[in-house]
């Protein structure tokens, strides 16, 4: 019996002792393959997701809703797994929420058309990122409100993620938007001008850095507004010529001090568009790409006849269906590189974790506040975005 033991544990020792070589030699030949610490992490983590969605149209207030919900435990050939990092919000999003956005996704949707994420996990079939590299959504209504998703690689670019998450998480739409309307509808020179309305906002703000970056002059129009100071005070830091509030136009002596423009862009609408053509050049083109007033534009018959203006629309939406993903790539390479030459610098952010959407929804659509929600997925994000954030104030 005593023999019997002593084999029987002279077995197991020898036993145990291949096994643990042979997990040695594995793990140093999967190490030369894989980052495993990665793949660890992807594992624990895009099992589920928290998201904001909802099942009807309606007000924000009363139709979006949190939620937690699993994620596929394993991932299709040509899928890619995400952890959102930071994501707006934009006023776009606030309109799909309300069933008056050109873009209606299938019911119930998560809320979000904007963010940046990191990829924690990729189909076999996957080429064009790998894990630990930032993306952005290539798709309308991507949903971008979650901390995790999992979704085609097709409806993904990747990013440099050596961005600022700030500006990362809001490069997709506003700098492009300003950087497409400034090249695509007029060939400006050096001292043209652009007229602008809501001149503050994101769009305009770019609209702003890039226009003095290329020595364009820009009139800036605002609402008039208790801290008018203060605000064309931001604007004029940024590089604008002139900044006057849509009161100003009471007031003939202002409007005939100011140069015309070759360029307006609008996204109010309603009188403010009136109010424009008062300081567009004859032969002037003026693109509507939005429209806050939710009134319908009222266009002089005079400014028609006798200057002669030319009048269209810009969804960049619609641009990035219309052309291919090397030129999206090409636009995106050029305001990142703006970026970088700190050309743009971002918009004023106000940072909100995830589980108080409804302030920033909230605070979104306030008038006055003179800062972009967005929306911070994790603490960790939030500490990152509160730290830039206090980085830029002093810059």
């Amino acid at each position: 019996m005593r023999n019997h033991n002593i084999t029987f544990f002279i077995f197991a020792y020898l036993t145990a002792t291949m096994l643990r070589s042979t997990l040695r030699l594995a793990g140093k030949k999967c190490s030369q393959t894989f980052d495993l610490s990665s793949l660890r992490h992807a594992a624990s983590t895009w099992t589920s997701t928290t998201a904001i969605k909802f099942k009807e149209y309606g007000d924000p207030a009363k139709v979006l809703y949190q939620t937690t919900e699993p994620l596929p435990a394993t991932l299709d050939p040509g899928n890619v797994a995400l952890r959102f990092l930071a994501s707006p919000v934009n006023p776009n999003d606030i309109n799909m929420v309300q069933g008056i956005y050109i873009v209606k996704p299938p019911l119930p949707a998560v809320c979000g058309n904007e963010g940046v994420a990191e990829v924690v996990g990729v189909g076999s079939a996957v080429k064009n990122v790998k894990i630990g590299d930032w993306v952005i959504p290539s798709i309308n209504a991507f949903g971008t409100w979650q901390t995790h998703a999992v979704a085609p690689a097709t409806d993904i670019l990747k990013i440099e993620a050596d961005l600022p998450l700030i500006q990362a998480a809001t490069v997709a739409i506003n700098p492009c938007s300003a950087f497409r309307m400034l090249y695509d509808y007029t060939s400006l020179e050096e001292g043209d001008v652009i007229v602008q309305n809501g001149a503050n906002s994101a769009v305009g703000q770019a609209v702003i850095q890039i226009a003095a970056h290329n020595k364009w002059r820009t009139i800036n129009i605002i609402r008039d507004r208790p801290n008018k100071a203060e605000t064309v005070k931001q604007l004029a830091d940024l590089g604008a010529t002139h900044v006057i509030t849509d009161a100003d136009f009471k007031n003939r002596n202002v409007i005939k001090q100011l140069p015309l423009a070759h360029l307006g862009l609008n996204c109010v609408g309603g009188k403010a568009v009136s109010d424009m053509t008062k300081l567009l050049q004859d032969r002037a083109t003026l693109v509507t790409y939005g429209g806050m007033s939710m009134q319908p534009m009222i266009i002089p018959t005079g400014a028609m006849i006798f200057k002669d203006l030319i009048f269209c629309g810009f969804w960049l939406g619609k641009w990035n269906m219309e052309n291919s993903t090397e030129e999206r790539i090409e636009m995106l390479n050029n305001v990142v590189r703006l970026m970088k030459e700190k050309v743009l610098r971002p918009p004023t952010i106000e940072p909100v974790l995830l589980k108080d959407f409804q302030t920033a929804v909230k605070r979104a659509q306030e008038g006055f506040t003179g800062a972009k929600q967005v929306l911070a997925l994790d603490e960790e994000s939030l500490a990152k975005i509160q730290e830039e954030v206090r980085v830029y104030a002093h810059a």
